[in-house]
């Protein structure tokens, strides 16, 4: 009987069906999603909670509002200053960034001397700090001593000393500078590989065929490098939304609020006036935007690539 049980449980066994092929990957990769969601999605969802309080550490209350916070914001003019800015400062510093790009791309897509010497320096910008970009740039612009106004005046440009930073309306055009400058080298490495990996028998075939440098250029290289550029475009555009230490180290957000952006007041909100609530909401109400403009964006790039193929 025993022997009985024991080939009927043997033979159970490998009838047993054993887990399937696909179930593997997904327990291999468990971990890193268990990562993600507590370093990534966790805070959101807890951002979100927190923006439905009134959680302050001034007046330790911690009471659900619902969208209280929300209306609050609507009717709010620092938020929606702070919007405008942080709207304006990606849209210029992006559409700069990617048009000085593709010309530094362009230029050192082409052979000539020390070439690689020139690739490697054009580097240098991005790989600083944004702290050291910050005060470099706080030196340079400085309304008394800067090199800026020296160079103007010398020139003839400027009659008087300009406050750059200190004036609200010449401040955030500063950081929109210092931004392009230190940025526009990432954009020139993306487009650069966006451009090696066009054929180069297309541009020679039409080179043969009598197109000039702008015909071969806006025919052929510009059509072919659009979804290298939208994707550089739209990596930076997200990036510059979020723009933080720049403004904190330069400006401050100031003066009078003219350069106050949305992770600026967040963290005023957060850790300055420690109204952990309402700073939420303004945390929520920036990544709300962000997700919109992602999707605007990603929406534009797939067409655009499905025209190009």
């Amino acid at each position: 009987m025993t022997r009985t049980h024991t080939a009927r449980a043997e033979l159970s066994a490998r009838r047993r069906p054993a887990m399937p092929r696909w179930v593997w990957p997904w327990l291999l990769l468990l971990p890193t999603f268990l990562a993600i969601g507590a370093v990534a999605f966790w805070p959101i969802l807890e951002g979100l909670r927190l923006s439905l309080t009134n959680t302050s550490l001034i007046t330790r209350q911690s009471d659900f509002v619902g969208l209280e916070n929300y209306t609050g914001l609507l009717s709010d003019a620092r938020f929606w200053n702070a919007w405008g800015h942080t709207v304006w400062f990606t849209f210029a510093s992006t559409l700069l960034e990617t048009l000085i790009g593709l010309g530094m791309a362009l230029v050192l897509y082409e052979r000539f001397a020390c070439r690689g010497l020139v690739r490697a320096a054009m580097l240098v910008p991005w790989a600083m700090p944004t702290v050291v970009t910050s005060k470099m740039f706080g030196w340079l612009f400085d309304g008394q001593n800067g090199v800026v106004n020296w160079l103007l005046m010398n020139l003839g440009i400027i009659d008087a000393k300009i406050n750059w930073y200190g004036n609200p309306d010449t401040a955030l055009t500063t950081l929109i500078i210092a931004d392009v400058w230190k940025t526009a080298p990432f954009m020139a490495l993306l487009l650069l590989t966006g451009l090696q990996t066009i054929p180069k028998s297309l541009t020679e075939a039409a080179r043969m065929d009598g197109a000039r440098g702008w015909t071969v250029f806006w025919s052929i290289r510009l059509p072919l490098l659009m979804p290298t550029l939208l994707i550089a475009g739209l990596f930076r555009a997200l990036d510059a939304f979020r723009v933080f230490d720049l403004v904190y180290v330069l400006t401050g957000g100031g003066p009078a609020d003219s350069t106050e952006t949305l992770s600026t007041l967040a963290y005023k909100e957060l850790f300055s006036t420690l109204e952990f609530g309402y700073g939420s909401t303004v945390s929520t109400a920036m990544f709300i935007t962000e997700a919109i403009l992602a999707g605007i964006l990603c929406l534009w790039l797939v067409r655009t690539i499905r025209r190009v193929s």
